[in-house]
């Protein structure tokens, strides 16, 4: 008769959230208004002087969003109410270049999260989104001179792979997906864009993180990465929110175009 071995109930430790949970006042940050309509989804375009393919993809977005119903995948989420959730808050800053123009509130944050002594000590490149809103952007030299192209995907609208940004986005995940996919398309605001050309091998990762402050808000940052033939590439995404008594929603989006012979490793780290 074969030995049955009695196994012991174990479970996950719980976690220590003390790292993620806290916040700081935000009643300095600009915020739109709470809810979902065509005007907000405009007022967010022209913040960003968006190009007019752009604004026609949210409206598009929004319509679907509007027309379709919730899907039944999932947990459920009937305490969302999206008249309730502010799509759009800006930090009280510009994007920055140098650690040290970073806002004290901002830079203390990431500075408790570890992100500045993870791009010194292992990272080639590092993206840091708080809220609506890139706040510190920056890429070793060396990773440049490459060729390697990693900024942030709204200033790269603007810039050499405008139409290349216009031919990929939102093509892996269309708005017509599902309902969260067409929320995305309506108010996107910021995010990466990454560009490895052909046989280019970058050895250090690049990092963007995405730190969710705002109460009864949402964050819907956008990913776009181009790895070409026989090139390679590791990425890391890290979100953190503070736990509230209000409903916030996180509903970015990531796609990843891969080549010939490329490698991409994708890394996504979430409290």
């Amino acid at each position: 008769m074969a030995e049955t071995t009695e196994r012991k109930r174990t479970q996950v430790d719980d976690i220590d959230r003390s790292m993620y949970d806290f916040r700081y006042d935000d009643a300095d940050a600009e915020k739109l208004e709470a809810g979902l309509t065509s005007e907000i989804v405009r007022e967010i375009s022209e913040r960003k002087d968006e190009p007019e393919w752009m604004l026609e993809h949210r409206l598009k977005s929004l319509e679907i969003f509007n027309s379709i119903d919730m899907s039944d995948w999932g947990p459920s989420i009937d305490g969302l109410d999206m008249d309730h959730i502010v799509t759009y808050v800006k930090p009280n800053t510009d994007q920055k270049s140098d650690w040290e123009s970073v806002p004290d509130n901002i830079k203390d944050t990431f500075d408790r999260l570890g992100i500045p002594e993870a791009e010194r000590s292992y990272l080639a490149g590092v993206g840091a989104q708080y809220d609506s809103e890139l706040v510190y952007h920056s890429m070793q030299e060396s990773a440049a001179k490459m060729g390697i192209v990693y900024s942030g995907i709204e200033e790269a609208l603007h810039g050499e792979y405008a139409d290349l940004i216009r031919e990929k986005f939102m093509t892996l995940i269309p708005p017509t997906d599902h309902k969260f996919a067409a929320l995305h398309g309506a108010v996107w605001s910021g995010g990466s864009f990454v560009y490895v050309p052909k046989g280019v091998k970058l050895d250090y990762p690049l990092q963007s993180y995405f730190r969710l402050n705002a109460k009864g808000a949402g964050q819907f940052e956008h990913t776009l990465i181009i790895v070409e033939d026989d090139a390679d590439l590791h990425f890391i995404e890290g979100c953190s929110a503070p736990k509230y008594n209000v409903a916030n929603l996180h509903a970015g989006a990531v796609e990843l175009f891969v080549g010939k012979r490329a490698h991409l490793r994708y890394s996504t780290i979430e409290n």
